[in-house]
C-alpha cells in the first residue's frame, strides 16, 4: 500500500474531516502507513518558545492513515486507483486506472 503513495503526489481524502480536499503528500511514513498532506488534517499545536522559535498555536498538518488517501486522476481530477504495468524499455510504472494515464 506504502508503495502505491509517494512524496509529491497528488491525493484526495477520502474520509474524516478533512473529505474532499486535495494536497500534495510532503511525508510517507511507511511503518505506520500513514502520510503528512500539505492542508489536510491541520491541527493546532501549543508550543513553548525557545531559541529557534517564539512559541504560541502553531498550526501544522498531521499525519493521515493512507486507506483515507486516493490519486487525483491527471486527467478528470478525480479519485483513481493505482495500477502498475512495465513499458516496453523495462521500466514499472504507476498509472491512474480511471484514465490509463502514466503518474510516474
Amino acid at each position: 500500500m506504502a508503495e502505491r503513495i509517494k512524496k509529491g503526489d497528488r491525493v484526495i481524502v477520502l474520509t474524516g474531516k478533512s473529505k474532499g480536499k486535495t494536497g500534495e503528500v510532503l511525508r510517507v511514513i511507511p511503518m505506520d502507513e500513514r502520510a503528512i498532506v500539505q492542508g489536510v488534517n491541520v491541527v493546532k499545536r501549543h508550543t513553548r518558545p525557545s531559541q529557534a522559535s517564539a512559541g504560541g498555536i502553531v498550526e501544522k498538518e498531521a499525519p493521515i492513515h493512507l486507506s483515507n488517501l486516493a490519486h487525483v486522476d491527471p486527467k478528470s481530477s478525480d479519485a483513481t486507483r493505482i495500477g502498475f504495468k512495465f513499458l516496453e524499455d523495462g521500466r514499472k510504472v504507476r498509472y491512474a486506472k480511471r484514465s490509463g494515464e502514466i503518474i510516474d
